[in-house]
């Protein structure tokens, strides 16, 4: 009885409180003429907040202990960083901006002091930046020319890279497995777009407004660095200064917690307050300043045609929605992959691959209705089980969970099913290249983070030397991108939903004094009346209570304002029978950094292994991403060898094997660690005794293990190792192992 009696007592807090969230944030709206796709997200947010807290006071009447000063303080930063966010969506005044935000900080501090005391982990600890041996990888990398700076014998240029043959051979598989994985397995459409992008399209996007960082320089040489790295270094620099105060210390951990959502005037005050000079000079650096990350151009000879490289694949996909749709039959959902070249023009590009100005991404685009995010293969991936970092994780107990889709679906940590599978399919796909299970996690954004259009964002970040990288991003990006470039271009971007049956429907007209609008607005009258009809019902509704409260109402047509008054519009609510109703597709978005992930792999799949008499370096690479299946090694360089090195070598060729000779003068031995590095899985070796009865040995490159048989039989071996269709274990069952001194 207690519990039905709570339950519905909770119900009706949930409902009242939900009632009033909508009425506030439609007043705040209908006074403002914001988007209506800032007032849905602005209310999905909410409802959000209120079925958190729910869970909290069900959670509490459920239990006889009561909730724990480590929840209690998570809970107030989530719902305060709530508060922010939207306070910046909606430009609230500046003081009032200041002082929740300091409220913020001062909850993060405590959080921070909290958790201290606690003993709890950092978000980014990584044992493998303390112990992997980076510099013994990267030498290896370089030398066997995996990579190299491009434009060497000039000196190079910081972030560009070249790929060497080994390099370019693993980067095209792991392309290669990603379509099949994605592409091929989702039957998804594919695109090629343009890498060269006019002004105008990511004038749209945002990217010429807001795609920026903060950059300050040295005042003396005019060396650039990014202001966000520079501190967060100073700070991590300090912490491990002994002599720094308890007070000291505490207000820089903080800081550094705060660094991501800090704005040009804050980054400007903590630069100077924890005194950050050049760092390699210590000369002062100036005041940081936005810069663009994106390479201007201007296309055709006029120079009047301003475009950008494009910083991302996606935009080429948006902009082809239409034709997409149609190529589609008009049917959603459905998904357009694009792999391509996006370029960044980076402040100080440093940590390898991982930081680049030139890249390959490959995204995919899944378009779904809106209200409609169920995934009809989400049975296949609802046991598969992955390393989840919530947002209240990261505030509270910094410790990754372990559960399965199914769990995070159930439990709302994951918003929706079709983000929730990529997210399968994503871990998936990590495995299969070669990335550890073990060093893997998908972190969702905090709120911060996240663009205010977004519904949900997480990153699968992988471990390596450099910390916790961002490899991949899986994003819900409601249907920002569709709209904004439909209004810019005065393109229609929607998709059209067929009712089952005709629906009686509420929708708003609009009804013009067109003497007076021509009188006043001349020939433009005819513009402004075709663009108000194309807006969406809630956007007139918004129009209406504009005008009912202040008798007036602006309206942007064309990039143009409008003033109207009453006397030259109203709107009213008629009754309708519709066979269907426009909206715009939400857009899914799983987005992939192949050169970071090819970067992981490596670390990943590396070690050292003792040799006779030297320490040898193996790339471990499963056989479906190694640049070679296998390697020919001919005992030595006697011509004797050649006829059977080619009958070898065409029969691997015939089966679409990758392969490699190495006839070169030195030891057995040392073609074999050569082939290591080069992360070659298996070796075929002949002898002698090859030539005698045909037999040819098969070394598998982990184990050092070797079997012998006939060449055709060992071929056959190698062919179902490539394939994934056998495992060594396999092998070693049907041929035992062949005995030999050179390893």
């Amino acid at each position: 009885m207690m519990k039905w009696i709570g339950g519905t007592i909770v119900a009706r807090w949930l409902n009242h409180h939900w009632i009033q969230s909508v009425h506030r944030c439609r007043l705040f709206y209908s006074t403002s003429g914001c988007a209506q796709n800032t007032l849905r997200t602005t209310l999905y947010n909410r409802k959000n907040i209120l079925i958190f807290n729910f869970r909290r006071f069900r959670c509490s009447t459920m239990s006889t202990n009561k909730e724990s000063p480590l929840d209690q303080l998570t809970s107030a930063v989530l719902e305060q960083d709530e508060r922010v966010r939207h306070m910046r969506l909606q430009n609230c005044h500046h003081e009032d901006l200041n002082s929740e935000e300091e409220r913020l900080k001062e909850l993060h501090r405590k959080l921070n002091q909290l958790l201290k005391e606690t003993g709890a982990a950092s978000v980014d600890d990584s044992e493998m930046q303390k112990n992997f041996p980076r510099e013994a990888l990267e030498g290896l990398l370089k030398r066997r020319f995996f990579i190299a700076p491009s434009f060497e014998i000039y000196g190079g240029v910081a972030g560009l890279y070249d790929y060497g043959p080994p390099g370019t051979a693993v980067k095209n598989n792991i392309i290669q497995i990603w379509r099949q994985h994605f592409v091929v397995e989702e039957n998804m459409m594919e695109l090629e777009g343009s890498c060269l992008t006019p002004d105008i399209v990511l004038r749209a996007s945002g990217h010429v407004d807001k795609f920026s960082d903060m950059l300050v320089k040295d005042v003396e040489t005019g060396d650039c660095f990014r202001a966000d790295h520079l501190l967060k270094e100073q700070l991590n620099k300090l912490l491990q200064d002994s002599n720094l105060s308890a007070e000291e210390k505490e207000l820089a951990e903080t800081t550094l917690t705060t660094i991501d959502e800090m704005d040009l005037n804050e980054m400007t005050k903590q630069l100077k307050q924890w005194n950050v000079c050049s760092p390699e000079t210590g000369n002062r650096l100036s005041d940081p300043y936005p810069f663009n990350l994106m390479f201007q151009t201007s296309i055709g000879p006029t120079g009047l045609l301003p475009g950008f490289l494009r910083p991302e694949t996606a935009q080429g996909i948006f902009v082809n929605f239409r034709r997409l749709l149609d190529y589609q039959g008009d049917k959603l959902p459905f998904a357009c992959a694009q792999i391509g070249t996006a370029f960044r023009n980076e402040i100080a590009p440093r940590s390898g691959l991982l930081r680049v100005r030139e890249f390959t991404q490959a995204e995919i685009e899944h378009f779904v209705h809106p209200e409609k995010k169920q995934h009809p293969k989400i049975e296949k991936v609802s046991q598969v089980r992955v390393r989840l970092f919530p947002r209240r994780n990261q505030l509270s107990t910094r410790q990754a969970v372990d559960m399965t889709i199914q769990q995070a679906l159930e439990e709302h940590i994951i918003d929706n099913e079709t983000l929730g599978y990529f997210i399968a399919r994503t871990q998936l796909f990590a495995l299969k290249v070669g990335l550890d299970q073990q060093k893997i996690r998908f972190r969702q954004h905090l709120q911060h983070e996240m663009a205010h259009y977004a519904k949900d964002c997480w990153d699968l970040e992988v471990e390596s030397s450099y910390g916790w990288i961002e490899c991949a991003g899986l994003a819900d990006r409601a249907c920002y991108d569709l709209q904004n470039h439909s209004e810019k271009s005065h393109v229609d971007l929607t998709a059209f939903e067929v009712f089952p049956e005709k629906k009686q429907m509420d929708v708003w007209v609009a009804e013009f004094n067109k003497g007076l609008l021509g009188k006043t607005f001349r020939h433009e009258a005819a513009l402004i009346i075709k663009g108000i009809e194309a807006l969406s019902d809630a956007e007139k509704q918004t129009l209406q209570r504009s005008i009912e409260s202040q008798g007036s109402v602006s309206v942007t047509v064309q990039d143009k304002q409008y003033d109207l008054t009453k006397d030259m519009i109203s709107f009213k609510k008629v009754t309708k029978s519709v066979s269907g109703q426009s909206y715009y597709p939400s857009v899914i978005e799983p987005s992939f950094g192949i050169g970071r992930l090819l970067y992981c792999v490596w670390e990943h799949n590396f070690y050292i292994r003792s040799g006779e008499d030297e320490q040898r370096a193996v790339l471990s690479l499963p056989a479906i991403v190694a640049p070679y299946k296998c390697t020919i090694l001919p005992l030595s360089k006697n011509v004797i060898f050649q006829t059977l090195i080619t009958q070898v070598g065409e029969k691997l060729t015939r089966l679409g094997i990758q392969h490699k000779v190495d006839e070169s003068g030195v030891s057995i031995g040392k073609r074999y660690a050569r082939a290591d590095e080069l992360g070659i899985p298996l070796a075929i070796t002949i002898d002698f005794d090859s030539l005698q009865d045909g037999s040819v040995t098969l070394r598998e490159r982990d184990s050092t293990k070797q079997v012998r048989g006939s060449v055709d039989e060992i071929i056959q071996e190698v062919n179902l190792l490539s394939d994934g269709k056998a495992q060594w274990n396999d092998v070693v069952q049907r041929h035992p192992i062949f005995n030999t001194s050179s390893t």
